[in-house]
């Protein structure tokens, strides 16, 4: 009775830590995954239906607002939004889809990333729900084989930038 109390009591303690360190952006990436876009959801920044279209979707979470994800239709409006200073530092993890994995007309929700260690195509013939997008890879290589066949420049996340959006 007294293992299974002490062990109760660090599981407890355990999750109470996790809970009252909001700071620390690995410990709330274990906590805020992504999630399945589901039929008739509107994108965060635009209200589009985001399953309305194809090409890689993004999804993130405010450091404020730990339970909710934010939801875009492309992986431009997610940094359409994110670059917003204001919102830039209060996000704290950010997801977009894997498109090496999946056919570009149909992302699979199983296979999102993180977007901040993610590879971009920016400039590609490839559109999504508001035109040019950033196609997003989990590995540089597979970047480099859809912008030779596609067009664009591979970019990593801290080379996203505004200007590269337009």
């Amino acid at each position: 009775m007294k293992k299974l109390f002490s062990s109760g009591l660090s599981v407890f303690l355990s999750l109470f830590l996790l809970a009252s360190c909001g700071g620390d952006d690995k410990q709330l990436a274990m906590v805020q995954k992504a999630v399945a876009i589901e039929s008739g959801e509107e994108c965060h920044l635009c209200g589009m239906i985001i399953s309305n279209f194809a090409g890689p979707k993004g999804e993130l979470y405010r450091k404020e607002q730990q339970n909710t994800v934010h939801k875009f239709c492309s992986t431009r409006d997610m940094f359409s939004y994110y670059l917003d200073p204001e919102n830039q530092r209060n996000v704290s993890v950010m997801y977009v889809h894997d498109m090496s994995k999946m056919p570009w007309e149909a992302p699979d929700d199983g296979y999102f990333i993180d977007a901040k260690s993610a590879w971009f195509v920016a400039g590609s013939n490839k559109t999504g729900a508001m035109g040019k997008t950033l196609a997003s890879f989990s590995k540089q290589e597979d970047a480099r084989t859809f912008a030779k066949a596609y067009g664009g420049k591979v970019i990593n996340f801290e080379q996203v930038k505004l200007a590269v959006l337009m």
